[in-house]
């Protein structure tokens, strides 16, 4: 018997050796070069509320630019990417930006089981939570260990990122004004598509520990957790997805968290090349506070933090495009939630011309004295058109009627509303794909 395995053994190591061997000795090398310039004219938006006068400082149009080169290496179940990255205005005295967006490997095991290290972009389900939020320049990465597990329809990817300012390495562990807004986050995700269904659910637990007030804790760190789920349909006439996230813990001023989101969304392709897009988000705030009149001192009272966070999520997908809500800050700093309905459509010329038009329906999710809850109607509107595989163009305009809750709250006068206009052209070509043997 052990001589008849020895000699299938000796049959078969030649051929698993040929098989395996272009996997091992093969390599590939690829380069893809981004080129990303942007114009911009704004009339209302993005505020900055330390301004004296900040209607003033409110209008404004300039010319941003981004240059990204992706070298990706592959060699059997090694894989490595490093993208450095420059953004800059136009004009900009002195050299902008430079900084590695990416530098990871990663490598892959049998069975679906893989290791990733180094600094990443990280996107996860609709990128609500975790994303690259590419739309900004500079997009989001974060330093972390990944280990995770893929096949047979189950992803299982577990987080490890723990950050230090420099100077503390020789006996400090305070992690202040960081790349990150966390020192230590531990994610684990879990997503299943269920065979023949159109069917996939996810479930995301998130443990961030943020640098808190030494006054506020002796151990320096405290946590917060978010908790929730992303379910996904995808039949042949369109798809729908639903999602709940929970947030709990301890603020950086040792205050207790207890904030939470759901958001729906549908969408149906009533005839070829057409798409109708609608949905609902609600986003927790807080319900205890004073908004003075202008100029004015008011008192905030706060047992618990009620506004849900938006955290590392790719912002500009949600929300409105004008972004008034998770990237510039309220009054005070509190947050009285969202309520964001919308409706839209999508339609596609051709095979590289698409147009698009969404509006939205913007409220707080909490009630106020003497304001009514309606923050503003917003109208957005796009166009993207594809020149070649490699070049393409797109142009936006969004009009936003407030309301004088949205007065308030933002202290910017919406008289005759307010405007917001882009144009897009990216090249993003790639300029080398070398695969050689060894």
């Amino acid at each position: 018997m052990m001589s008849m395995k020895a000699s299938i053994i000796k049959i078969l190591a030649p051929a698993l050796l040929l098989a395996w061997a272009p996997a091992v000795f093969s390599q590939e090398l690829t380069a893809d070069l981004q080129l990303l310039t942007q114009g911009e004219i704004r009339d209302g938006g993005v505020i900055d509320l330390t301004k004296e006068d900040p209607d003033l400082q409110d209008k404004t149009n300039y010319i941003v630019g981004r240059a990204r080169l992706n070298l990706g290496f592959k060699m059997g179940g090694l894989e490595m990417l490093v993208a450095p990255q420059y953004t800059g205005i136009w004009g900009q005295r002195g050299y902008g930006s430079f900084h590695l967006y990416e530098a990871w490997a990663k490598y892959t095991f049998p069975f679906g089981l893989f290791a990733q290290v180094g600094r990443q972009a990280l996107s996860y389900d609709d990128q609500r939570i975790i994303g690259p939020n590419d739309w900004a320049m500079a997009a989001v990465s974060h330093d972390v260990l990944k280990l995770g597990y893929e096949g047979h329809g189950h992803k299982v990817h577990a987080l490890f990122s723990y950050n230090q300012n420099p100077e503390n390495l020789d006996g400090g562990t305070v992690y202040v004004d960081g790349a990150q807004p966390y020192k230590i986050m531990h994610t684990l995700w879990y997503h299943y598509d269920i065979p023949n269904t159109g069917l996939g659910a996810s479930l995301l637990v998130m443990n961030l520990g943020v640098q808190a007030d030494e006054k506020a804790t002796k151990r320096g760190i405290l946590y917060q957790q978010t908790l929730g789920t992303h379910i996904t349909f995808q039949p042949k006439w369109g798809s729908f997805s639903a999602s709940y996230y929970h947030q709990l813990g301890k603020s950086e001023q040792n205050i207790p968290i207890d904030a939470w989101m759901a958001a729906v969304k549908g969408t149906v392709t009533p005839v070829k090349n057409l798409s109708v897009t609608a949905g609902y988000d609600f986003l927790s705030g807080d319900p205890n506070f004073v908004v003075p009149d202008e100029r004015k001192i008011g008192l905030i009272h706060r047992d618990k933090i009620r506004g849900f966070s938006s955290l590392y999520g790719s912002h500009h997908k949600f929300y409105g495009m004008m972004e008034f809500f998770y990237v510039s800050t309220y009054f005070h700093g509190f947050s009285p939630g969202l309520q964001n309905a919308y409706l839209g459509a999508s339609y596609t010329l051709w095979d590289k011309l698409s147009l698009s038009a969404t509006y939205h329906y913007l409220a707080m999710a909490t009630r106020l004295t003497n304001l009514q809850p309606t923050l503003g109607h917003c109208v957005e509107t796009s166009a993207e058109y594809k020149i070649t595989d490699y070049i393409s163009l797109s142009a936006g305009f969004s009009y936003m009627k407030g309301t004088e809750t949205m007065v308030r709250l933002k202290r910017k006068k919406t008289d005759g509303g307010l405007r917001w206009a882009w144009i897009t052209l990216i090249v993003n070509p790639r300029i080398l794909n070398m695969n050689m043997k060894k």
